[in-house]
């Protein structure tokens, strides 16, 4: 049976257990990002979502368990636990918290790639598989490639706005709220600034209004994307 693999997220402020778990994992063919403590965590979410995340629970700037909802602000992130506390309470405490799974330091290396992997493969598996393109009108979205068509011409829009524009597609009718959108399209938390989502919606509904299509502002809420 072929691996499952991906990219892992590690946050340990032991040098030596990370540098470890990072070798070992690469070895497994996993892609492996490392993290001493939160902020470091949050400078590597800002711009890449994992596949998986391993958190240890005492960190010198917080507690991983008090961290785990902020973490999936960015992403439905699994996360196994790798931590010394070791009582059971510890471990309901986590599994309860969200966690995934929770693995007690000392740990056995073969059973922690096997509880990375057996997790990665659960999630991975539970993903949709995104259609390759979706029309709606005169407006086609290549998901592949990242491009919409208006009329069958590319139509000019930045990353930005066509993860936007995809976004809105998906929730056709529905109120998005600012908050939702800045965490999906930029993805990390907004920080009470509507400015950037303002923004980019006012340049997409420009570019949108000869597809037959309007983005309405539904004040004090968000937006909803609907047809002219």
């Amino acid at each position: 049976m072929n691996k499952t693999t991906g990219t892992v997220l590690l946050i340990e402020d032991n040098k030596n257990i990370l540098d470890a778990n990072r070798r070992i994992l690469e070895d497994e063919g996993h892609t492996v990002l490392c993290a001493e403590t939160l902020e470091q965590a949050r400078l590597i979410l800002a711009d890449t979502t994992p596949d998986i995340a391993v958190l240890d629970i005492m960190l010198p700037d917080g507690d991983g368990i008090d961290f785990l909802p902020e973490l999936r602000t960015y992403g439905k992130i699994p996360v196994l636990f790798l931590s010394g506390n070791a009582e059971k309470s510890d471990i309901l405490d986590g599994l309860r918290a969200g966690g995934n799974d929770y693995i007690t330091k000392p740990y056995d290396i073969d059973e922690f790639c096997a509880r990375v992997e057996s997790t990665l493969h659960f999630e991975l598996s539970k993903r949709e598989v995104l259609p390759e393109k979706i029309i709606k009108g005169h407006m086609t979205l290549d998901i592949l490639s990242s491009q919409a068509l208006l009329k069958n011409e590319v139509m000019d829009l930045t990353k930005t706005e066509f993860k936007l524009l995809y976004l809105f597609v998906q929730n056709e009718g529905k109120t998005m709220p600012f908050e939702s959108i800045y965490k999906t399209v930029w993805n990390r938390p907004m920080s009470d600034d509507k400015n950037a989502v303002q923004a980019a919606v006012k340049r997409l509904r420009q570019k949108i209004e000869a597809a037959g299509y309007n983005i309405r502002a539904v004040r004090g809420e968000g937006y909803v994307f609907e047809r002219s």
